[in-house]
Parts: structure tokens; sequence; C-alpha cells
């Protein structure tokens, strides 16, 4: 059922991803192309760290936040850049809970500069791992 379930997850994970990136080809994007783009992003992190977590605990880890999962996810080298998932994290965090259009902005800059080539690394690992 935990194999099912990673996969399944992923399946969740890729769909949320690719509208992520369609979105991320809009030329200077409006004020709400960007919030749709954090929405987007919102949705494609809180998916990463839930496949993460499926598939750590295929691999017999018990992980319960996206912390733990990504902390984990590190150490058995699933993925790359501890700090930068951190940061992914702590944005992702901040979205969810202010809007601000000078926050959104430097939101968007990262999500398009640092956080969307994680998202995009952990797309190809599980790709290839299917």
């Amino acid at each position: 059922m935990d194999e099912v379930r990673w996969k399944y997850r992923f399946d969740n994970y890729s769909k949320a991803f690719l509208v992520l990136k369609k979105a991320l080809t809009i030329d200077q994007p409006s004020e709400v192309e960007k919030a749709g783009i954090i929405q987007f992003y919102e949705m494609a992190f809180e998916l990463a760290w839930k496949t993460l977590k499926d598939y750590l605990m295929e691999e017999g880890f018990d992980v319960k936040s996206p912390r733990a999962s990504i902390k984990q996810a590190i150490q058995m080298e699933v993925i790359d850049g501890g700090h930068e998932w951190m940061e992914a994290l702590e944005g992702r965090n901040l979205t969810a809970h202010t809007y601000d259009e000078g926050m959104a902005n430097r939101v968007y800059t990262s999500i398009k500069d640092v956080y969307f080539p994680l998202l995009d690394d952990l797309y190809q690992r599980f790709q290839d791992e299917l």
C-alpha cells in the first residue's frame, strides 16, 4: 500500500508541478498572475513534501512533518540543496499566511530562481525512479 501511495501522490505532484512550470513561462506576469503562480507553488510544494514523506515511509522511515521529511530525504540523498529546501519551506509558510505585494514579488522571484529548480529536480528524480 505505501509503495502505491507515493506513486499516486507523485502523479498528483506531477500535475501540480507541470501547471506551475507552464505558469512560469508567462513573460512579465501581472499581479494576479503572480498570485496564481504563488498558489500553484504552494500546491506543488505541499505535494512535493508529501510525496517525499510517502516515499520515505516505504523506505522504512517514520516522518510526519515537512521539515522532518526534507531532512531525512537530504540525509538519504534523495534530494540536494538542504538550505534551499528549508528556504522553500519557509517561503511556502510565509505565502500561506500573509499577502503583501512586496512580499509577493520577492516570493515570485524566489519561486522562479530557487524553488522551482528544486521542484524540477525532485520531479526528474521520481520520474527516473518510476
